[in-house]
């Protein structure tokens, strides 16, 4: 799928539907942008409700630190 958009002269851009609708994206969706060689990774700030219970089941125990890498 290849989207094209303009940057406005108030340096704002309007994602295509198509992506939106693809990603399942509404507004007032936070993003956050990453530098990334000549462009940026426009990423999708979780919500934190939708982050409960990511980890149920993880165990504490068994885990790599900094410690133990070569």
């Amino acid at each position: 799928m290849t989207e094209t958009a303009t940057l406005s002269s108030k340096f704002q851009i309007s994602i295509p539907k198509a992506i939106r609708a693809a990603q399942n994206w509404e507004a007032g969706l936070t993003f956050a942008f990453i530098p990334k060689g000549s462009g940026v990774l426009l990423v999708p700030i979780p919500k934190r409700e939708t982050l409960k219970g990511i980890a149920r089941g993880a165990r504490a125990e068994d885990y790599r630190d900094r410690s133990d890498r070569t």
